[in-house]
Order: structure tokens, then sequence, then C-alpha cells
């Protein structure tokens, strides 16, 4: 099975699709699913395994996973990718989490972010890449602003975490306001 690989300096990014799930799910164990996609945990395994279980897509619904992989230690150390990819509408949903605590901070999630809108934009000809973001999450917001997202409202207890339903702010970035990546390489 091959991979879509984007680069940036300091990261390879290791496109995962719909298909490529499917494949990896039903041709590898537990172990080797857990290796391949980074799971440092049963429980992050299980997680991804209920998601492939109910179906990662839908008729007008996709996604493109990519692996951030640390070029440096060859390590996974997060995520990030467009889900609630509507090709039909050319609009999808960027999200991301970085998952190794000591790679935090060093400003690998913005190249990585950079590179994805790129993708988005480029490769997939999406007209709006939106995200949606919790209010205290200062770091994500930065983020989605050095990239020159608007915010557009507020969905009222949206989100669920733990026993309480919390606001998420809406963003966009269009197409046409899109400035290009910067110099990644």
């Amino acid at each position: 099975m091959e991979f879509e690989i984007l680069e940036t300096k300091r990261l390879f990014l290791k496109g995962i699709s719909p298909a490529g799930m499917t494949y990896i799910f039903e041709n590898y164990s537990p172990t080797q699913i857990m290796y391949l996609l980074g799971h440092n945990t049963t429980e992050e395994f299980e997680k991804e395994k209920s998601k492939y279980e109910k179906g990662y897509a839908t008729y007008n619904r996709s996604f493109i996973l990519f692996l951030l992989i640390d070029k440096e230690t060859e390590t996974i150390i997060g995520r990030c990718g467009l889900h609630n990819w509507n090709p039909d509408h050319k609009r999808a949903e960027i999200g991301y989490s970085m998952e190794v605590e000591s790679f935090k901070q060093l400003g690998l999630m913005s190249e990585a972010v950079e590179v994805i809108l790129d993708y988005g934009f480029t490769i997939l000809n999406l007209h709006r890449i939106e995200a949606l973001v919790a209010s205290y999450n200062i770091p994500s917001l930065k983020l989605l602003n050095n990239n020159n997202f608007v915010q557009e409202g507020l969905l009222r207890e949206h989100y669920l975490v733990g026993n309480k339903h919390e606001d998420s702010l809406v963003f966009s970035l269009l197409q046409k306001d899109y400035k290009g990546k910067k110099n990644l390489s």
C-alpha cells in the first residue's frame, strides 16, 4: 500500500484516505495498526477501530488524514487533515492534534496546517476550508488567525466534553483569500 507523502522543513505528512484505512484494518493485526497509525494506547486504537467499523465516509462526505512524522526521529507525533470533505460543494473542515507533548509549541503544527491548506486549495480544489474551535483553545485560535481564517460565528453547546456541552467558534478560509503556502522546505 502506498501513502501520499507531503513534506515540510521538519515533517513528513503521510496521507491516508478512507480506502487506505479499510485496507489497513482488513490486512493488519491490532498491534501493526497501532504502529502504522501512531497509536500509543489501546484506547486510541479502539477509538480508531470504532470509527472504521461505523464507516469513515458517507455518500457525500469523506476525509484525508495526514499523520505528522518528525523527520529527525521518524516518530508519529500528531495528525492534521481535512474531514467532512464534501466534494460536491468544494468544502472541508480542517482538524489537527499534536499528540506528543514534547513536540508542542515548536511551530510544527503551523508547518503542517500550511501544507494542508495548500493541498486543500490546490490539489482538492476546495472553495472553502472551515474550522471549529473551543473559545479557550488559544493555540488553535492563534494558528487560525496566522493563516487568515475569518471568524464567522458561534455554535452554542456544540460539543459534549465530559458531561458539559461547550460552544464552538466557527472559522473559514476561502480560496480567494488564501495567500499560498510559505517557504516550508
